[in-house]
């Protein structure tokens, strides 16, 4: 399960130094009030957002969205800006009432491209630097398109649009144009949270400035996608230089095989033979999101060596295109590698590395293979590219939203120049942020977040939370969270405990496969281990102790509900697994239980697959005694929402004090402004009811 915390669809607008809008229907910055500068759902909310995030080719100017939501109207929107790389010459280009996305510049920097969906649906735009002159320049009759990018000669469009599936029992519906019943003969139906009625694929058109013609597509007459749902897109497409080709990313399986495999590979198609060949056949595990250096002459790509392991080394591989062969620089660098980028003259990839809780930009030196940590804080960087003399990155952190940044790449020097949130920052406090490092149950090192109240006394003594991160491989890092935000719990009186458990990247990769095949064991003990630590402190209440946590952080909070032996006051747990032999079924990525789990729960001779289901939270519910809050999800296909309404149902019955939050109409993650709202509000009126001496009375 993946680390989604922040890459949800985003709508909105505006920044304090554009012009007022004048049409109420448009959504935009909100003027919110903060009362002693408490950070509240409400404030949450109200932060910008920033989106897409493009260099123009001349290095001199930065074209980026930015979004706002209206908790009234329940929704957001997107919208367009410029500014000069060092923060100055800001302009807002667009002012509609729905959302711009995926903004680009031009090949020759002159217009900028970007998609756009009005009732009849997404098409491609283009405007003038000043944000003039809109017009639409591509008419796809059939699909939306989704994504898109130029070719570096602006004479071509890749462009990705969903095919409908093929529907071969259509035969059974005939004359049944109200009926909503489904037939599936296989597996692969589903994703986290759509049905696989549509594909992405990839097209080629040609461009004369004006419209598109002769489209292509490069997956015609199949099933493939190209991007990988659900968290590709057109990143996973690359342009050679000299436009003549395209490579993309695709695992070319369907159905069974498909659900089983994390085998990727990348196609590189040439527009002139209209051939296409496999460039990693052979490499069995992720091979995806491939960048072309600017001569043409290499390759790079990030790559997971094994089938079937989602959560993988991420690799930075090269591939010199004369002669195909293929070099892995990573090999020796326990880190994972992503976002790569090509410097102008070829010699390094810049690129995005966690490492102990803190994502940061580095630098691999070709010629030796060299790794170099560019930037240093308590911070996560997102993303990196290209500009004048600079490097522009997107940072956040977990007191501050993502942000532009422009950094030296010989200094590690950084500068915010977008300061979306600055006026609005200003009014909130923030707690402090501390790195603690324990020693484990077995002797090793365990590194973990704490997170302090706004105007925190150390003589006073304070309820306090132990978060369970999800994943389950995922860094707690210092990523800004609209839902799972520790400045808004810290905000509302409490400690907060974050430990980088075992099972998480960014600590080297023995330490990231620990968890695999053992859920119930050292991950659970290490947090633990961090919270009977923080004990100790004089300022944290023992007595008033909460767990909460999503996903595999929602497993760790049931299963530590049957194992804490009187820790906890009170838990909170969000789409979490709670019986694992019925998630082994329910999921559709059976690579994640087959790999995680060990195996199905009815091979009794798999030792590891029986541990895995042995450690099922639901086998020890005959131990729960302690208050229980559920929340649970219509749309979550990852985790189901049986599996929340099975462990409240199973408190209840037991004589727990439990809640259920559900919602109908969100997934896996909570998008709604007003769902964004009423979970923040349950989930500190449940904190509050527990752990708060004013309320420890309250049922």
């Amino acid at each position: 399960m993946k680390k989604y915390l922040l890459f949800a669809l985003l709508v909105a607008i505006g920044f304090t130094s554009c012009k007022p809008r004048q049409d109420k229907d448009v959504i935009g910055k909100p003027n919110i009030e903060v009362k002693d500068g408490k950070l509240s759902p409400e404030v949450l909310w109200s932060f910008g957002r920033i989106g897409d995030v493009s260099v123009s080719p001349s290095g001199d100017k930065i074209l980026y969205t930015v979004s706002y939501y209206n908790i009234e109207q329940n929704k957001g929107n997107a919208e367009i800006y410029t500014m000069n790389i060092d923060g100055t010459d800001l302009k807002q280009l667009t002012t509609t009432k729905a959302s711009e996305w995926n903004a680009v510049w031009s090949p020759d920097g002159k217009k900028i491209g970007f998609c756009y969906a009005d009732e009849k649906g997404s098409q491609i735009y283009e405007m003038n630097t000043e944000g003039k002159a809109r017009i639409k320049v591509s008419n796809v009759k059939e699909g939306d398109i989704e994504s898109f990018s130029y070719s570096p000669d602006g004479k071509k469009i890749l462009y990705i649009r969903a095919i409908a599936k093929k529907d071969k029992y259509a035969y059974l519906k005939e004359g049944l144009d109200k009926t909503t019943g489904r037939i599936n003969d296989d597996l692969g139906y589903r994703h986290w949270d759509n049905w696989v009625d549509n594909i992405p694929q990839p097209f080629i058109a040609d461009f004369d400035g004006k419209k598109f013609s002769n489209d292509i597509n490069l997956l015609e007459g199949t099933e493939f996608e190209s991007p990988m749902r659900p968290w590709g897109g057109i990143e996973q497409l690359s342009w050679s230089p000299d436009s003549k080709q395209v490579v993309y990313t695709c695992r070319k399986k369907v159905g069974k095989e498909y659900a089983f495999s994390t085998n990727s590979d990348l196609y590189i198609y040439n527009l002139e033979s209209k051939t296409t060949t496999n460039l990693t056949e052979g490499m069995m595990g992720y091979d995806q999101n491939p960048v072309f250096s600017n001569n043409g002459k290499f390759l790079a790509w990030e790559s997971m060596e094994r089938d079937g392991y989602e959560a993988d080394k991420i690799r930075l591989m090269v591939m010199d295109l004369s002669t195909k062969e293929i070099k892995d620089y990573s090999k020796d660098f326990d880190q994972n590698s992503t976002g790569l980028v090509f410097s102008k003259d070829n010699k390094s990839i810049y690129f995005i590395s966690d490492y102990q809780g803190k994502d940061d930009i580095y630098q691999l030196t070709l010629a030796n293979n060299s790794f170099k940590q560019l930037t240093s804080g308590i911070h996560d960087f997102t993303s990196v590219k290209l500009a004048k003399d600079n490097l522009i990155g997107t940072k956040m952190s977990m007191s501050q939203p993502l942000e532009i940044y422009s950094v030296n790449p010989s200094t590690g020097k950084e500068t915010n120049i977008s300061n979306v949130n600055k006026e609005l920052l200003a009014k909130v406090k923030m707690g402090k942020i501390e790195e603690r490092w324990f020693k484990a149950s077995d002797g090793k090192d365990l590194h973990s977040w704490i997170i302090y109240p706004p105007d925190f006394d150390s003589t006073k003594k304070y309820p306090t939370i132990l978060y369970c991160e999800g994943g389950p491989q995922s860094t707690v890092s210092q990523f800004w969270s609209y839902r799972w935000n520790f400045q808004i719990m810290a905000s509302h009186g409490y400690i907060i405990v974050a430990p980088n458990r075992r099972g998480l990247p960014g600590f080297g990769q023995e330490w990231n496969e620990a968890i695999s095949g053992d859920y119930g064991g050292q991950c659970m003990r290490d947090y633990l281990t961090a919270i009977d630590e923080m004990v100790k402190e004089p300022f944290v209440d023992k007595d008033k102790l909460g767990s909460v946590g999503a996903s595999f952080g929602g497993y760790s909070v049931y299963w530590l509900a049957g194992h804490h032996e009187k820790r906890f006051k009170c838990f909170i747990a969000h789409n979490g697994m709670f019986n694992l032999e019925q998630q082994y079924l329910e999921t559709e990525e059976m690579w994640f239980v087959n790999w995680d789990l060990g195996g199905n729960y009815w091979d009794k001779n798999n030792k590891t697959a029986q541990r895995s289901y042995a450690n099922s939270p639901h086998k020890f519910v005959d131990k729960w005694d302690t208050p229980l809050m559920v929340i649970h999800s219509e749309f979550d296909y990852r985790i189901v929402a049986s599996q929340g309404m099975s462990a409240y149902n199973a408190a209840v019955i037991r004589g727990i004090p439990a809640r259920y939050l559900y919602f109908p109409d969100e997934s896996h993650w909570v998008l709604k402004p007003q769902n964004g709202i009423l979970w923040q509000r349950n989930f500190f009126d449940w904190l509050d009811t527990w752990l708060k001496p004013e309320n420890k009375n309250k049922a």
